[in-house]
């Protein structure tokens, strides 16, 4: 991704009507909490997503893209075990399936599958809100919601026929994905070094992102599917402004 398609997503989310009546209060309420003397930490987190769309007739956590983005940090409660985060992601999903031959001639009529070949880029602005717990300083884990708003989608499928890889030009942000993605959240975070965590994190939409008829190939029959985004994230966090130890390393309380 070059910086000037970077560029004009950041202008479209800022855009964003919806974005900003989400984001704008839930920064009041965290800087409303400041008040109650619970200091703001500050973080950033950089890393990959592992994703699939349940309902696509592929399976396998396969297609590979960017999380990164700013988060901050409320620790609240006895010891400052407890806190809200809020982040504001950068987030690159989608489905990918190889090509199973080089030379498309002839249709397989050997097997039932759907494709042979299938790539899915879904681009999001997301922003997650959840609720940690910290035991010992060293493990935090959390659970919440995200909100995912569809910046970017683009298609490719190589049906078990003999056209080939195409783009599927009527895919769009117009249609047929819904703009909005709702999903759960289950985080994990690892201390590595002082200030450095690592993150693990699975999330699956609430709400489908589409539904789509499939065609059989060989039995010619319809099948109706609903599909959702399922993803396993891995990334490393390092926390600005966490006190640490200079003794032990790790955090004062």
């Amino acid at each position: 991704m070059t910086f000037n398609s970077f560029f004009s997503i950041l202008i479209k989310v800022m855009n964003h009507k919806l974005i900003l009546r989400i984001v704008l209060p839930i920064l009041f309420l965290l800087l409303a909490c400041n008040i109650y003397s619970q200091r703001i930490l500050g973080a950033v987190s950089a890393g990959m997503n592992l994703s699939q769309v349940d309902g696509d007739e592929k399976y396998g956590f396969k297609k590979v893209g960017l999380n990164i983005g700013p988060s901050v940090i409320i620790p609240f409660g006895k010891n400052r075990k407890w806190s809200v985060t809020m982040e504001l992601l950068f987030s690159q999903l989608g489905s990918r399936q190889k090509e199973q031959y080089s030379n498309d001639t002839i249709a397989d009529t050997t097997t039932s599958e759907y494709y042979d070949g299938y790539k899915l880029k879904l681009t999001y602005v997301q922003i997650p809100v959840m609720v940690h717990f910290k035991d010992k300083n060293i493990i935090a884990g959390g659970v919440g919601l995200s909100y995912g708003q569809l910046v970017g989608a683009q298609e490719w499928e190589d049906y078990n026929d003999s056209r080939g890889l195409f783009k599927v030009e009527t895919t769009t942000l117009r249609s047929p994905y819904t703009l909005s993605d709702l999903k759960v959240v289950a985080d994990i975070r690892l201390r590595l070094y002082q200030r450095l965590w690592f993150n693990f994190r699975y999330s699956y939409s609430i709400l489908k992102i589409r539904t789509r008829d499939f065609v059989n190939p060989i039995y010619h029959d319809v099948e109706t599917r609903q599909q959702y985004n399922n993803v396993i994230t891995l990334r490393l966090t390092y926390i600005f402004n966490e006190q640490i130890s200079k003794k032990t390393g790790e955090q004062e309380k």
